[in-house]
């Protein structure tokens, strides 16, 4: 796992409790089985005591990040504007994971990375609420789920995104105003189940009394939905593609005047554009205003970031995320890549060959990481040039650091080293 030491304070508290860097560095990251209902009966003891901010709830395989992080910051711009000329100011949070480089990026509050002091006050707020014995039993990520609950409940707006789940994640214990669904595809088999159906229907059932599902690339995942929302009453909004780009419910929308000028200026793929366009419609059913120019200000580190002029890195690591980022890339660029051994890596490696030069392995430091054999098995299968990554990056080349949040975070401690 990863450790916290630098990122948290260390500082025990008057009453006792451990620090939350070492409370937290005790917590396996990853669980073979999760009991689904601990988070709730958790959830029960923190609720009767903090405030219950307007929640959106983001479930999808890919996007959730980039949905989450525009509406969230638009959201909070425009409440800063508010403000500035008199107006109330509009507090919003966005919880996200998992982490690049420290825990903070993932608790997200008006405008910057939650402080070691909210986080540590947090901690000591939530702790004995739910008493040691439940608190050392909650998993890693359902104990910071009820934390970032208790550094948001002040918000107006808080934008939760769900782990690798939906129905039994953690972030749908909490009602919410609005679930948005990104793109879903296979990912998380174990988890979620082998099929697309199977995964879609886990990760709908999550859905609240309106709902946004962005534009799909499995036609059956829209038939579930449907029916879903049928069954639980819920209002669906649907977005589609097509070849005039951005459509709901069948009504032609365009882009919002100034959104592919903005793109371009950032250096946007496509999928970020769609992305951001699900995040206005998002807004739109909330009825929250927003000015479109505050994207010029917006960072969305790790998406498609242009970390240097010739290097971009993108914390996407499925098929999906290749499919999407593959259009974007410049022709024979040299790809910095690892995997996790539960993705599917040769079937990313083959959408990216066509735009590939030749890869470059970076080792990475986690439990679930696939070996270097079985990458290079399948580069060999792929028919990729390799090598292993030495650290050096040539100015005549193009690059893409890809394969997942460990990937970057190997690449930028490397490169910083």
């Amino acid at each position: 796992m990863r450790a916290q030491k630098g990122c948290l304070s260390l500082m025990r508290s008057e009453a006792g409790i451990e620090p939350i860097a070492s409370f937290l560095e005790q917590k396996p990251l990853y669980y073979k089985e999760i009991d689904h209902e601990r988070v709730h009966k958790a959830y029960a003891l923190l609720k009767p005591h903090i405030d219950h901010p307007k929640t959106v709830h983001i479930v999808g395989t890919n996007g959730k990040g980039s949905t989450g992080r525009i509406m969230a910051y638009l959201a909070w711009r425009q409440g800063s504007r508010s403000e500035e000329v008199g107006g109330r100011s509009y507090s919003v949070g966005h919880y996200s994971s998992p982490h690049i480089l420290k825990f903070n990026e993932r608790i997200w509050l008006d405008g910057e990375d939650a402080s070691d002091v909210v986080l540590e006050a947090a901690h000591q707020k939530l702790f004995p609420l739910l008493g040691e014995a439940m608190a050392d039993a909650l998993s890693y990520f359902e104990y910071t789920t009820l934390l970032a609950l208790v550094v948001f409940e002040k918000c107006d707006l808080v934008v939760l995104e769900a782990g690798l789940g939906g129905e039994f994640d953690a972030t749908n214990v909490c009602d919410k105003v609005l679930s948005v669904f990104t793109p879903i595809g296979i990912d998380h088999q174990a988890f979620l189940g082998e099929s697309i159906e199977e995964i879609a229907a886990t990760k709908l059932r999550s859905m609240g009394p309106k709902a946004l599902l962005a534009p799909q690339p499995y036609g059956e995942v829209v038939e579930i939905a449907e029916r879903i929302a049928k069954d639980v009453g819920a209002t669906l909004v649907v977005a589609h593609r097509d070849n005039r780009g951005f459509n709901v419910e069948g009504t032609h929308k365009g882009y919002p005047y100034g959104l592919e000028e903005i793109a371009k200026e950032k250096g946007w793929p496509g999928y970020l554009v769609e992305n951001a366009m699900v995040a206005l419609k998002a807004l739109d059913i909330l009825e929250i205003p927003y000015n479109i120019d505050d994207l010029q200000t917006l960072e969305l580190f790790g998406r498609f970031y242009p970390f240097r002029k010739n290097v971009r890195i993108d914390v996407g690591h499925n098929p999906l995320a290749a499919e999407a980022i593959v259009k974007s890339m410049e022709p024979e660029t040299v790809l910095i890549y690892n995997s996790l051994d539960d993705k599917d890596y040769e079937a990313v490696l083959r959408i990216l060959k066509s735009k590939v030069k030749q890869v470059e392995i970076i080792p990475i430091a986690s439990q679930r990481a696939t070996t270097i054999e079985a990458i290079e098995a399948a580069l060999e299968n792929v028919g990729l040039a390799y090598s292993m990554f030495k650290g050096d990056i040539d100015s005549q080349e193009h690059y893409l650091v890809f394969g997942s949040f460990y990937t970057v975070e190997a690449f930028l401690k490397r490169v910083k080293g």
